[in-house]
């Protein structure tokens, strides 16, 4: 009881480490490119912390699964390389005793996987995806960042606002340039606020300001001077775009067995999958040979986990081309994986043994 303990406590708190470090790395990549973004306008403020938490769940899953594989493989590891591996071995302990605490820290693992890939992943990919509809929906006066140069889409129109007023509705100092029929239009106005109409009609209303027209070139230009000006806003619908497979609830994966679903199903199984396999096939890659040096299992360690990672994203790749049988999809790569890790626990409990007396 001693044994296990110790041990899943300092798999818990090794993995909770790695997930904490490997979250922080992606919630400061995630921060920085959505806050450029922000600062662009292209992105509303008040949308960035809802778009990161959306992004953070949905990595969770590969994320514990590196997690169980690396707290696993460290914490043996210095088992090893402190000898006390040396003193569970002289209590009657086999490297096989390794696996039962093992399983206790890896299962609830990947339930709560489990739980995340096939429950949580695709709702909150969904969510990610209609949250950046809607904001690509929004129309050009609602993109329109204080301090900002903001473009339309269709390109004719160049807005710029200096600063927000008071009250919330009103901004300072507005500079617009247009291009109609050929010919240039700056207007410049005090201040500029949004009116919505009983008919449903949006306009940007300006007041105290002037315009100036006439064509790039020439001399001929026009100005007047204004103490209102109303421009309408082009109603824009939101696009409606089918999901993805990965965005898809699981049961719909299940209704509809196309490749392409069939594929992310399997990939979403495989996660909670791959956090008991090589959590157990850390077990046996965390032996350290003294004469081979310390480093050497941490790099095939690392290898071997870049391997079976790669291949379960080329098995999918094969499944969603139609290349491989639906029913059969990633499981060869787990079959492989749990062969070989059945063929280094006989090697390392039986094998050994038997070779040493041999050499007798």
């Amino acid at each position: 009881m001693i044994f296990e303990r110790s041990l899943i406590r300092e798999f818990s708190l090794v993995a909770i480490a790695v997930v904490a470090i490997l979250v922080a790395l992606i919630l400061t990549r995630l921060l920085i490119m959505l806050l450029g973004k922000a600062a662009l306008g292209d992105v509303p403020a008040e949308a960035v912390l809802g778009m990161i938490a959306f992004g953070i769940v949905t990595v969770l899953p590969v994320l514990l699964s590196i997690a169980a594989f690396i707290a696993v493989l460290l914490t043996l590891t210095r088992s090893f390389r402190d000898s006390e591996m040396t003193v569970w071995f002289s209590s009657g302990l086999s490297i096989t005793a390794w696996l039962k605490p093992v399983l206790q820290f890896a299962v609830p693992l990947s339930v709560l996987c489990g739980v995340l890939s096939l429950g949580l992943g695709p709702w909150a990919e969904a969510q990610s995806r209609e949250y950046r509809r809607l904001i690509e929906s929004r129309d050009e006066v609602s993109a329109v960042t204080p301090g900002v140069f903001r473009e339309s889409r269709s390109a004719d129109r160049v807005f710029f606002v200096d600063k927000l007023s008071d009250r919330d509705n009103v901004v300072n100092n507005v500079f617009v340039q247009s291009t109609q029929n050929g010919k240039l239009g700056v207007m410049v106005a005090q201040k500029g606020y949004l009116e919505n109409r009983d008919d449903g009609e949006r306009f940007v209303i300006l007041e105290n300001g002037r315009r100036y027209e006439g064509m790039p070139g020439t001399l001929d230009y026009r100005t007047v001077d204004f103490e209102r000006y109303a421009m309408r806003i082009e109603p824009k619908e939101p696009k409606r775009e089918s999901l993805p497979a990965k965005a898809l609830d699981t049961q719909d994966l299940f209704a509809n067995p196309t490749p392409h679903n069939v594929a992310e199903l399997h990939w979403r199984i495989a996660l909670p999958v791959s956090v008991v396999l090589m959590a157990l096939f850390a077990v046996p890659l965390a032996y350290v040979n003294p004469r081979s040096g310390r480093s050497w299992n941490l790099f095939f360690a690392v290898l071997a986990y870049a391997v079976y990672n790669n291949t379960l994203s080329v098995f999918q790749a094969w499944t969603s081309q139609g290349k491989m049988p639906l029913w059969v999809g990633l499981w060869p790569v787990h079959a492989a994986i749990a062969l070989l890790l059945l063929a280094l626990l006989f090697r390392q409990t039986l094998w050994r043994p038997v070779a040493g007396l041999l050499r007798r």
